[in-house]
């Protein structure tokens, strides 16, 4: 293509070099911090330590970015779908109104052979409080990632009623009984993406960021993560877990065989798929690099821990500052222009 002298455009070109000219070299800069950048955000699976996703969003909202997209695999498409429904805050009161004893109220057992629980309370819940929504409907990109247990593959859900998608990406095999959907047999999404960044891959984002609910860390104790003022005392919670997993061992013993085995049957459900999330995990994360990785440790909290959610709201905060430290420095060192006389 030929380029032809323009007199008028040469003329404004030349003012407005003079005008660059006189900008003082040390004025402070903040034309960066005017500019959002919007965020493709993979918020992976991991029982209650999915709660860090409420606090990770908190932090990266008030950091000045706009989320546009979300992928979620089980209690990060919980997480995922209810932020995409503008209801957040709701929920997350809701949540740290919780209890030990009400977390209880809430299973509802299926007495079946493929699953502990219906999960019909905690939908029924979910409902009520943020109401029909069609994810095509949602402000923010949304897509529930799930497991057609039948055809052994990923699924991805974008579309269609959002709790029916979140019903399906959370069905942890031997704890919720499968979900019916669209003639498919769906189950938990994190049995075969729990850090689920490829659905992100379609977006048009400045950044791409993804949360890692099972990552093995230094300080991989829950004590030394947490404030001094949120550590919670072993003895009670040691109890707790106690009396949890017996409830549900109770409720399933016709899976568990004679009295002295050392699991039971819910403890041995959670921990055999959290260790097969892990190593999945860490290959999704090698061959889908995301910008940024928030590594939340998988001993933060046991999968069931719900009655923690004021903690690890607060941990996933502290995580997602640490986290998106260095592009903060990096923005700042960058967000001045030299101006070149």
């Amino acid at each position: 293509m030929a380029h032809h002298l323009d007199p008028e455009r040469m003329q404004r070109d030349s003012a407005a070099a003079s005008q660059l000219a006189a900008i003082p070299t040390n004025r402070v800069c903040t034309m960066s911090t005017s500019i959002q950048e919007s965020v493709s955000l993979a918020l992976g699976s991991g029982g209650a330590r999915g709660l860090a996703h409420i606090g990770i969003i908190e932090c990266l909202i008030d950091q000045g970015y706009r989320i546009a997209s979300i992928s979620g695999a089980s209690m990060g498409s919980l997480i995922g779908g209810i932020y995409a429904a503008g209801e957040l805050d709701a929920y997350k009161r809701w949540v740290c109104s919780l209890g030990r004893t009400d977390v209880l109220r809430f299973l509802d057992f299926a007495f079946s052979g493929d699953g502990l629980l219906k999960g019909d309370r905690i939908m029924d819940r979910l409902r009520e409080m943020v109401g029909e929504r069609q994810i095509e409907d949602l402000p923010v990109t949304f897509t529930a990632v799930a497991t057609d247990i039948e055809r052994q593959r990923e699924v991805w859900i974008s579309e269609g009623p959002l709790f029916d998608a979140v019903r399906a990406s959370i069905a942890v095999p031997g704890i919720f009984t499968p979900y019916e959907y669209q003639g498919m047999t769906l189950v938990d999404g994190g049995l075969l993406n729990p850090v689920p960044i490829a659905p992100t891959f379609r977006d048009f984002t400045d950044l791409t960021i993804a949360v890692n609910l099972n990552a093995k860390t230094p300080q991989s104790r829950r004590t030394d993560t947490l404030p001094a003022s949120k550590r919670r005392e072993p003895e009670a919670d040691q109890g707790y877990q106690a009396r949890i997993r017996q409830f549900l061992d109770t409720i399933g013993s016709n899976l568990v065989g004679s009295g002295d085995q050392r699991f039971g049957v819910f403890e041995l459900t959670t921990r055999s798929f959290e260790t097969m999330q892990n190593a999945i995990a860490a290959t999704k994360i090698a061959a889908y690099r995301p910008d940024v990785i928030i590594d939340v440790p998988r001993d933060a909290s046991a999968a069931h821990e719900f009655h923690r959610a004021r903690e690890l709201i607060e941990l996933g905060y502290a995580l997602a500052e640490s986290a998106m430290e260095p592009r903060r420095a990096g923005a700042a060192l960058g967000s001045c222009p030299t101006h070149a006389l």
